[in-house]
């Protein structure tokens, strides 16, 4: 029996950064692509949507104005295994195992 695709709805994604241009430009070309976006601009904000409307992937900044991006990541591994990708300028390694080790799925 064929399935029908059009049925299943699109993915979710959760951008969670401070920075507005950042936010804009991943939910134009994750929309674009077909994608459902959900934006934060802190982290508490992403947590909230995270528990509230779920997401089958997050976009988590690491340089939050409320709370660190890896403090957030350790909280949402708490309770969720959802897919996380860390995005930040910092580019050092110890910042990307420090990632890594907290639960990250990858790192740009």
């Amino acid at each position: 029996m064929p399935t029908d695709l059009t049925a299943i709805p699109p993915a979710r994604v959760l951008i969670v950064d401070d920075e507005p241009q950042i936010r804009r430009f991943l939910d134009i070309s994750l929309r674009a692509q077909g994608y459902r976006v959900l934006q934060a601009g802190t982290g508490e904000e992403g947590l909230a949507l995270l528990a509230g409307q779920g997401a089958e992937l997050v976009v988590l900044d690491i340089g939050l104005p409320d709370r660190d991006g890896h403090e957030v990541l350790r909280e949402i591994r708490q309770w969720s295994n959802v897919p996380v990708i860390m995005l930040t300028v910092r580019a050092g390694e110890t910042e990307k195992v420090a990632a890594l080790n907290a639960g990250a799925n990858d790192y740009v």
